[in-house]
C-alpha cells in the first residue's frame, strides 16, 4: 500500500508539472458549456444568416427538452472531442517512462507491477472523472437555466454509467501505451478503437451487452427516458471484466519484457 501511495503521489506531481490538472478541467468545462449555449442560440444565428439558401427556420419548432440537451453534451462533446483529448493527454502514461528509462529505474526498487499499473490508471482515471464531472455540472446548470430542468437523480445515474465507460477508455489507452513506443501511434490506435466501439453501440442488443461504449449510450438513454434496464448492469460487469483482462495482459507483458 505504501508503494502504491508513493507511486500515486509521483503521478499527481507529474500531472501537476505538465499542467494537466489545469488545462484538462478547463477544456471539459468549455466542452460542457458549448452544447447548451450553442443549441440555445443556434436558431437566432441561423435566422441572422437568412441569405444562405436552403436554411429554413420553423418558428413553431419547439425548443428541445433539457434532458435532450444534456444527453447531447455526452454524445456530441464528451464522446467525440472529449475522447480525443483524453487519449492525447494519456498517450504517454507509460510510453514516456519507457523512453526515458524511468520505468526500468522504478523496477530496480521493490515495486510490484500491480502497484505500478494501479497507480497509473487510478490517478489518471480520477483526474478524468473530475474533469468530466466539472464539465457535466456546468452543462447541467446552463441546460436547466436555458431550457428545462433535468431531474438530478437521472443526471447522477447517467454520470455513473458514463464514468464506467471512462474507466475502459483510460485503461485501453494505458494498455496501448504499454505495448507501443510511438506516442502518435498510441493516440491514433486508441482513438480508432474507441470510436469503433462507440459507433457499434446501439446496433444490436446482444452486442450492446458486450460493448463497453454501450455504457455511454445507456447514460444518454437514462437522461432522456429515466429508465434503467436490467441488462445495463450486465454491461457494467462485462466492462469491468474487460478492464481486469487488460490489466492482466499489461502485467504479463511488463513481466515478460523484464523492464
Amino acid at each position: 500500500m505504501n508503494t502504491f501511495l508513493a507511486l500515486s503521489k509521483k503521478e499527481i506531481n507529474q500531472m501537476t508539472k505538465e499542467y494537466k490538472v489545469v488545462w484538462l478541467p478547463i477544456v471539459f468545462i468549455l466542452l460542457g458549456l458549448t452544447q447548451p449555449i450553442m443549441m440555445h442560440f443556434l436558431p437566432a444565428i441561423l435566422q441572422s444568416m437568412g441569405g444562405i439558401e436552403g436554411i429554413m427556420i420553423d418558428p413553431t419548432l419547439a425548443k428541445p427538452e433539457g434532458q435532450e440537451v444534456l444527453a447531447s453534451t455526452l454524445n456530441s462533446q464528451f464522446d467525440q472531442l472529449g475522447i480525443i483529448i483524453l487519449a492525447i493527454a494519456t498517450m504517454g502514461i507509460i510510453q514516456g517512462e519507457k523512453a526515458n528509462g524511468m520505468m526500468a529505474f522504478i523496477f530496480t526498487r521493490p515495486v510490484s507491477i500491480s502497484s505500478y499499473l494501479n497507480s497509473k490508471i487510478l490517478s489518471h482515471y480520477v483526474l478524468a472523472v473530475l474533469c468530466i464531472a466539472l464539465g457535466y455540472a456546468m452543462s447541467f446548470g446552463y441546460t436547466s437555466y436555458l431550457f428545462t430542468s433535468v431531474p438530478i437523480t437521472h443526471a447522477l445515474i447517467a454520470l455513473v454509467f458514463y464514468c464506467i465507460w471512462l474507466l475502459f477508455v483510460i485503461t485501453l489507452v494505458t494498455m496501448m501505451s504499454t505495448f507501443f513506443n510511438s506516442s502518435p501511434f498510441i493516440a491514433l490506435i486508441s482513438i480508432a478503437v474507441l470510436f469503433i466501439c462507440r459507433l457499434c453501440a446501439g446496433l444490436h442488443p446482444f452486442l450492446d451487452v458486450l460493448n463497453p461504449a454501450s455504457n455511454s449510450l445507456y447514460a444518454t438513454t437514462i437522461l432522456v427516458t429515466g429508465d434503467v434496464e436490467t441488462w445495463y448492469y450486465v454491461t457494467i460487469v462485462v466492462t469491468l471484466l474487460l478492464v481486469l483482462l487488460m490489466m492482466i495482459i499489461m502485467h504479463h507483458f511488463i513481466a515478460k519484457k523484464k523492464f
